[in-house]
């Protein structure tokens, strides 16, 4: 059977050979292996792009067209308000102008056996999600007299998340560092020294108090455990991809979040170009809508290429292009053209958007050469 397979080898590439090897059964015949590898090689060449394919222009029109048929829907989470999920079209194009803030950030988490079989799940969930001061109080007053803030503490809802007083005092404190804080029984006293900004100013810390952070990670505004095949995974409203990979219990390897930038910022280029990709193929998949994924890898190359994500937006790609003519043809069209007029900007016309518009054969083909050569006589 192996010198069958060497002699496809200069005519697949080593992982389909290898692949067809795990995948046929052992007591196949040499007519059939063959057979199997002949049929292998017609379709890898078929698959193959041409010199001279517009690939660009054909990834576009491959996503262009299923993407106008999405639905524009929201998920909901039942049970739980905060839960939604962006999906179909205004989630595509959250992704391909890679937006800063995204509307729905989420995360998946996966744990360590043995918290991924199940065992104190629900506790876990409970640390990850972020608790504010707001949660566990039951009144915010102030004392003009005195120029302090009082913040009177649900005792039984604190005792529940499992914060202790001097937690929440301390959280205070180093939001406050100004504001002289103290713990009395069940309330937090913050008392402010009278120097400038007075009862406005006063005010303003009482509200920025309410927001502060006391246990659970920053950002994450509620979490979900759910069943999935044989393991817990723990869902979240809200991302801090960077936080949560330092906690002991998290399978850091598997774990995601949906915001692209924060992938970028943390794991860096790579996997935010593998992010994108599989972002687009959720969408189209949950949509039962068909695109081959190499169109998708090329619009997930031209976004990262730079080193940076880079949405497809004026600001982004777009931007990048050395023709004023393609440029213009996007967006704000009167800026680009009198910005290039200023500078004395030349268009070569070496695209393809430019020679459209003006009315040129265009130059098409990626990686065409043009081939110099001298003439016998």
């Amino acid at each position: 059977m192996e010198e069958i397979f060497k002699e496809y080898e200069e005519k697949l590439s080593p992982s389909i050979i290898d692949e067809i090897r795990e995948n046929i059964p052992k007591d196949i015949t040499k007519e059939k292996l063959k057979k199997i590898l002949d049929e292998a090689v017609r379709v890898y060449e078929d698959s193959k792009i041409h010199p001279g394919e517009c690939i660009g222009l054909v990834a576009a029109q491959s996503i262009g067209e299923p993407s106008t048929q999405m639905v524009l829907n929201t998920f909901h989470f039942a049970g739980v308000s905060e839960m939604n999920v962006t999906m179909g079209l205004p989630r595509i194009i959250e992704v391909l102008d890679a937006t800063k803030t995204i509307s729905t950030p989420m995360m998946e988490i996966y744990l360590k056996k043995p918290y991924s079989e199940g065992h104190d799940i629900k506790k876990i969930a409970a640390m990850i999600k972020e608790i504010k001061l707001k949660d566990i109080a039951t009144e915010f007053s102030i004392n003009i007299a005195d120029f302090t803030i009082t913040v009177a503490l649900d005792e039984e809802k604190a005792k529940a998340l499992g914060i202790t007083i001097s937690q929440a005092t301390k959280a205070v404190a180093k939001f406050a560092k100004s504001a002289d804080v103290k713990a009395d029984k069940n309330s937090i006293i913050i008392k402010l020294s009278q120097k400038g900004g007075g009862l406005n100013m006063l005010y303003k810390l009482k509200e920025k108090i309410k927001e502060v952070s006391v246990s659970g990670v920053k950002g994450i505004k509620q979490v979900l455990p759910v069943k999935r095949e044989d393991e817990y995974v723990i869902l979240t409203a809200g991302s801090n991809l960077k936080e949560i990979l330092r906690l002991e219990y998290v399978d850091s390897e598997r774990t995601v979040t949906n915001d692209i930038n924060e992938i970028a910022s943390v794991l860096g280029i790579e996997a935010a170009r593998e992010a994108i990709i599989n972002e687009v193929k959720k969408v189209i998949d949950s949509q039962g809508l068909k695109v081959d994924t190499r169109h998708i890898m090329l619009v997930a190359d031209t976004m990262c290429v730079s080193g940076q994500v880079k949405g497809i937006t004026r600001y982004g790609v777009v931007s990048e292009k050395s023709s004023v003519l393609a440029r213009a043809s996007f967006e704000t069209p009167i800026k680009h053209i009198i910005r290039a007029a200023v500078v004395g900007e030349e268009d070569m016309l070496t695209s393809v958007i430019e020679n459209v518009m003006l009315n040129q054969a265009i130059p098409v083909g990626t990686g065409l050469p043009g081939l110099i050569t001298k003439i016998r006589k």
